[in-house]
């Protein structure tokens, strides 16, 4: 089947290559990608966002594929953390973290097109954070390794003070593969039967 990644994530597109997909990439405007809701649980805002970002894709491609899309935020005692702003933003979610158990959720869609029924689950992921000294904090500010990442770190990066407690580390980058893997077996099963 024809594969489409609605994602402009170098990491979920190394993932999907590590898995040895074969995929195309197709870019969701970014009016999808936003607007949380204030009653909404952070598994249902990745739920959503998710499953926009595969619709918003959907009206861009022609013929017949299965778009993949997928939402990835942290979240501590029920706020959620998205990419920082700015150095001021990313030292503020590391602030909060440091030496807190969090999650990360993943909501990941896969969407047949034409006029498939759109498939959506979520999956979560805990992991701690060590305490982080003053100097830990500057230091990897400095770095600039927070930008673009979701909780401002990115666990693929091997950070020796974060640990993964439950779920999987691929959910943790912002790709649940063995999820993703068992869902396109769902769409295939239902396109043959």
């Amino acid at each position: 089947m024809r594969l489409i990644l609605a994602s402009q994530s170098p990491r979920r597109r190394q993932l999907l290559e590590e898995s040895g997909f074969e995929f195309e990439v197709v870019l969701p405007g970014e009016n999808a990608e936003c607007g949380i809701c204030s009653r909404e649980s952070t598994p249902e805002l990745v739920a959503r966002l998710a499953f926009q970002k595969a619709a918003d894709v959907a009206e861009k491609v022609a013929g017949t594929a299965v778009i993949v899309a997928c939402d990835t935020v942290a979240d501590i005692m029920g706020r959620v953390l998205g990419k920082p702003q700015d150095r001021r933003h990313a030292e503020e979610m590391l602030r909060l973290l440091s030496g807190r158990k969090h999650a990360v959720y993943s909501g990941l869609c896969v969407l047949p097109v034409p006029g498939g029924q759109p498939l959506v689950e979520v999956e979560k992921s805990e992991l701690f954070m060590q305490e982080l000294s003053e100097e830990q904090i500057e230091s990897y500010l400095d770095s600039e390794a927070w930008v673009g990442k979701s909780g401002a770190f990115g666990y693929q990066d091997g950070h020796p003070w974060l640990s993964l407690m439950s779920g999987t580390a691929d959910n943790v980058v912002g790709l649940p593969v063995s999820t993703l893997k068992r869902m396109l077996k769902e769409v295939a099963a239902i396109d043959q039967s």
